[in-house]
C-alpha cells in the first residue's frame, strides 16, 4: 500500500531532485526546471499528436549518454524551448554537465505547452527566465497552480477558449515502507476535461453554455458538440522521479506506464491537438521492481494532475476549479 508523503507531498521528496518556477503573471506564461545536479538516468515518452520537444532521441536507450542533469517543462510553444538554453547557461556556471573533453556539456531535454491563447501571446519564456528558474530551484516543498510552466495552463477547450477553464501545475509523491520514493510534477494545459478518477466528478473542462459548469469533454463529443477543437493548442507535460536504480530501458518504460495517469484523469488524453509527454528520471540506487515503480509513477500522475487543477486560480477571464 503507498502512502502520501507527509512532509511535503511532491517530486522533491526523491532525492537529488530540485525544481524551480520562473514566470510572468501578467502575460500568463513560465518555466519549470527539474534539478538533478548529480545526474540521473532519464526516458521519455511522447503520446500526443503534436509534441514541441528538445534532445528527447538521446534518452533512447541505444545512444551514448546516459544521464540527463535537468529537465525543462516551459509554456510559450515552440518559442518556449529557448528556456533550455539559461538551463544549460546555468549549469555550465557550476561547472555540471557531460564531459566531452573540451567542455562540460549539460545535458537537458525539454518540453513546451501552448498557452499562446492565454495572457500576451508576444511574451514567451526565454533563456533569462530559464536561468531564473534555477536559480529558485530547491529541493523543499513545490508551488502549485499558477506557477511556472503551469502559469498559463488552460484545459477544457473543446467549445472554444471562452468557455475554458484555468489549470495549473501539480505535484505529489508517493512512499513504501522499504523506502522507494515516486515522485511526479505535471503542467495540466489539455484539450480535455479533467476527472478526479477516484469520485468521477468532472473538476475542470469546458464549461456548459446553459449552466456555467464544466462537463465531460468525450460526452460532448458523443453529442456531436467540439468544431472549436482545431482553434487552440494544448499539451500536458509532466516528470516522475525515483530513488529506484533504473536502466535506460527501464526509465523509458515507467515514463510510458506514467502516461496511465493521465489517462485516469483527462477526457480525453493523447489527442491529435496535444503534445503530452513526460519524462522519467532515476537519482538513485534502490533495488525495486520496474512494475512497482511504473505503477506509482501512474498513481503519482494521477493524483498530480488533480493537485495541478485544484491549486488553479483564475485568470485571463477564465474561472478555476476554486471558484465553481
Amino acid at each position: 500500500m503507498s502512502t502520501p508523503l507527509t512532509h511535503h507531498n511532491a517530486i522533491t521528496n526523491v532525492p537529488g531532485v530540485e525544481v524551480g518556477h520562473a514566470q510572468d503573471e501578467r502575460a500568463l506564461t513560465g518555466c519549470t526546471v527539474v534539478l538533478c545536479r548529480g545526474g540521473a538516468v532519464a526516458g521519455v515518452d511522447v503520446r500526443g499528436g503534436a509534441p514541441g520537444t528538445r534532445e528527447t532521441d538521446l534518452l533512447r536507450p541505444v545512444h551514448l549518454v546516459q544521464q540527463v542533469h535537468a529537465i525543462v517543462l516551459s509554456g510559450g510553444s515552440a518559442f518556449g524551448l529557448d528556456a533550455a538554453c539559461g538551463v544549460m547557461r546555468y549549469l555550465e556556471e557550476q561547472g555540471i554537465g557531460f564531459d566531452a573533453g573540451v567542455a562540460r556539456v549539460p545535458i537537458v531535454p525539454a518540453a513546451v505547452l501552448f498557452d499562446l491563447a492565454i495572457g500576451d501571446p508576444r511574451v514567451r519564456p526565454d533563456a533569462d527566465m530559464g536561468y531564473a528558474a534555477c536559480l529558485a530551484a530547491a529541493a523543499g516543498s513545490v508551488a502549485e497552480g499558477n506557477v511556472g510552466a503551469g502559469c498559463g495552463a488552460t484545459v477544457g477547450k473543446m467549445l472554444g477558449m471562452q468557455y475554458a477553464m484555468k489549470s495549473g501545475l501539480g505535484t505529489a509523491s508517493l512512499r513504501l515502507v522499504n523506502g522507494l520514493i515516486v515522485g511526479a510534477m505535471v503542467a495540466v494545459n489539455a484539450l480535455g476535461s479533467v476527472v478526479e478518477p477516484w469520485t468521477g466528478r468532472v473538476l475542470a473542462g469546458p464549461r456548459a453554455p446553459h449552466i456555467g459548469l464544466p462537463v465531460d469533454t468525450v460526452e460532448l463529443m458523443k453529442a456531436g458538440n467540439g468544431t472549436q477543437a482545431l482553434s487552440f493548442g494544448n499539451t500536458t507535460l509532466g516528470v516522475v522521479a525515483t530513488n529506484a536504480r533504473l536502466s535506460k530501458e527501464g526509465a523509458n518504460k515507467v515514463a510510458a506506464m506514467a502516461h496511465n495517469g493521465l489517462a485516469l484523469t483527462v477526457r480525453p488524453a493523447h489527442t491529435w491537438y496535444d503534445g503530452d509527454t513526460i519524462f522519467a528520471l532515476s537519482a538513485g540506487d534502490l533495488e525495486a521492481d520496474l512494475t512497482v515503480v511504473g505503477a506509482l509513477a501512474a498513481e503519482a500522475m494521477a493524483q498530480a494532475v488533480v493537485r495541478a487543477v485544484r491549486a488553479a486560480k483564475s485568470a485571463g477571464g477564465l474561472p478555476a476549479c476554486c471558484d465553481l
